[in-house]
Parts: C-alpha cells; sequence; structure tokens
C-alpha cells in the first residue's frame, strides 16, 4: 500500500517547497533563498508541532490544488489566505488560517488565492518527504537546485509525506499588519545619486510594479539620477539590497536574487522588515524611510523577540491544552 500522499490537481502559481534557506554558497553563484516570509513559516510549523527547519510549500497569489490519500492528519495555512477543503459529501468555505485542521482520505484542499499580499504558506503535520539538497529544502527554481528536482509544483505529480500521527487542533490569533515605512539603511554607492534623488527616495512614494518575483521587486516612480557611472565593477550582494540601473527605477533583491551585480546599491532594506516587504502586492505604494545601522541591528533583535514571543503563546497553549485533557480523563 502507497505511503500517505497528496496528488497534485493544480499546481498553482509559483508553488514551491522551501525553509530557512541554504547557507554558505554565495561563491558559486547560489543565493539563500529559502521562505519570503520568515514569521509565517515558522508558525506554519510550530501550529502543528513539527520541526522548526521543516520544508514547507510556499505559494504566491493562487496555490495548489491538493487531493490527499492516508490516515486522519492536520494541516495548517498561513498568510492572509482563502482556501477550502471538500470531499464526496461537503465542501467548508472560508476555512480559518493560522489553525491545525484535520484532513481524511480523499479530501481535496483548494488554497485559491492571498488576499492583498502575495506569499502563503502550508505545512502538513509529520513533513513532506523530501531529500535536502546541498543542506537545505529551499527551491531555486531558476538554477534548478532543491527538491523536486528545483522545480515548481506540476499538476499530476505525487507529493509523499513522512508518518506522522494526528496532532491536538490549535490556533493562532495573527494579524498581517501592514507598516507605513519600509526602513533602509544607506548603501555603498550611494554617493552615485545626486541629493535631490536621494532626498525624493525617503520622501516620495514609489509603486510595485509586475515585473516582481522571488528574485527581485521592481518598482517605479521618480527617477534617480545617477551622477557618476550608472554600472560598477561587479560586487557581491545580499537580500534586501536595493540597486539602480540606467533607467533610474530602483529594484530591490529578494530571496533568488544574484550572487554579484554591477549597479549601483542605493540602500538596503533592513532584516526586520522583510517580511512586510515581499508581501507588497503589484500596484502598492511603498514608502521608504533611512536609519542607522545600529538602529536596523536593535529592530532585528526586537523582530526576533516578537517572533519568539509569538512561538512561546504557541508552545504555552498546547501545554495548557494537554493539561485539562489530562484532568478531565482522571474525573
Amino acid at each position: 500500500m502507497k505511503d500517505d500522499h497528496f496528488k497534485v490537481v493544480r499546481g498553482g502559481l509559483n508553488s514551491t517547497f522551501q525553509d530557512k534557506g541554504r547557507e554558505g554558497l554565495y561563491h558559486i553563484g547560489l543565493p539563500f533563498s529559502g521562505v519570503m516570509d520568515l514569521r509565517n513559516y515558522l508558525i506554519a510549523n510550530k501550529i502543528i508541532n513539527n520541526n522548526k527547519n521543516d520544508p514547507v510549500l510556499e505559494f504566491a497569489y493562487q496555490g495548489p490544488t491538493l487531493k490527499y490519500f492516508g490516515k486522519k492528519r492536520n494541516i495548517v495555512i498561513t498568510g492572509d489566505v482563502n482556501f477550502s477543503i471538500s470531499n464526496k459529501t461537503d465542501i467548508k468555505d472560508n476555512c480559518e488560517c493560522y489553525k491545525a485542521i484535520q484532513i481524511n482520505d480523499g479530501d481535496t484542499i483548494n488554497i485559491l488565492s492571498t488576499n492583498k499580499s502575495v506569499y502563503g504558506y502550508f505545512s502538513v503535520t509529520g513533513g513532506f518527504k523530501l531529500n535536502k539538497v546541498w543542506n537545505s529544502y529551499s527551491t531555486t527554481s531558476r538554477a534548478l537546485v532543491g527538491p523536486n528536482n528545483g522545480c515548481k509544483l506540476l499538476s499530476g505529480q505525487e507529493i509523499m509525506l513522512n508518518k506522522s500521527n494526528l496532532s491536538s487542533s490549535r490556533k493562532v490569533n495573527y494579524i498581517n499588519s501592514k507598516i507605513e515605512f519600509i526602513r533602509v539603511i544607506k548603501g555603498t554607492n550611494i554617493d552615485h545619486f545626486s541629493k535631490q534623488s536621494v532626498k525624493n527616495f525617503f520622501e516620495k512614494s514609489f509603486i510595485v510594479t509586475k515585473l516582481t518575483d522571488r528574485m527581485g521587486m521592481r518598482l517605479e516612480g521618480n527617477k534617480l539620477k545617477n551622477i557618476k557611472n550608472a554600472n560598477i565593477k561587479s560586487e557581491g550582494l545580499v537580500k534586501g539590497t536595493i540597486q539602480v540601473p540606467t533607467d533610474g527605477n530602483p529594484i530591490i533583491l529578494l530571496s533568488d536574487h544574484g550572487t554579484i551585480g554591477g549597479y549601483p546599491k542605493l540602500g538596503v532594506v533592513i532584516s526586520a522588515d522583510y517580511d512586510k516587504l515581499v508581501q507588497f502586492t503589484p500596484g502598492s505604494k511603498i514608502k521608504f524611510k533611512e536609519i542607522k545601522l545600529k538602529d536596523a541591528e536593535n529592530l532585528y533583535k526586537l523582530y526576533n523577540m516578537e517572533t519568539n514571543n509569538i512561538l512561546n503563546k504557541i508552545t504555552w497553549i498546547r501545554k495548557l491544552k494537554k493539561y485539562y485533557q489530562k484532568k478531565i480523563k482522571q474525573k
């Protein structure tokens, strides 16, 4: 008898397996990759008591449709997502995100769309049965590196699952809040731009264009004037770098970015704001605010503290539920 698995009815848009990312391979041209929204990834695995580094399915805009074959187990979807679960006799519309939901043999999970955001996450108790590639489950589809032969999900394929016990049902109340500004520290080539262009960058809004994916986010707005040279010697790049090509429209490098580049770098988005940045949909207005490196470091510490508080609260709820279940059995 075949192990528990999902049959992919519809692959969805840009559905890939991801974890926290792949370290130490910039020197051979492989970026860090990994999930775009780290906090939503961690919450997804925590709710169903998976390991924090287990792979999840990340999807953009429209997710996959998956038919399940196997024993009872739980799933969870995080993000601002519309999805339904159906079987031969029943359809459950408007299912809740951030809640462990039991699925049974023959159930179909249809991840319809994200709401005013880009990325969502799907995790299942026991986890997906995958092999690591260079010590990571992350998929870099442009390089065909990662599980699933480095490819996005395709209709008709099967996803095998690890063995799992049915975990207790639980949920967390989490709101995907917006922030007014994306905070930035100055880049190494900021002197390539006129003072007025730098002022415009930090004072005026930009529009997120449709030319946005896991590799980068292209913006339009006030064109930034280069007063030196629009091209420089290629240098190493990091996630969040803001490059400005010859057309004057900024590009923010995202998780699957190229590891070197020759456009001047105006700034870098701080790590604490990256989760919020990647959820901006095309057509959204985006504004930037300059901060100092020390402030960026403190904000990242605060981001980690807030994330840990959310994850610890889930653990506390689980322990409290077990305690009361035990008390009830003793009566």
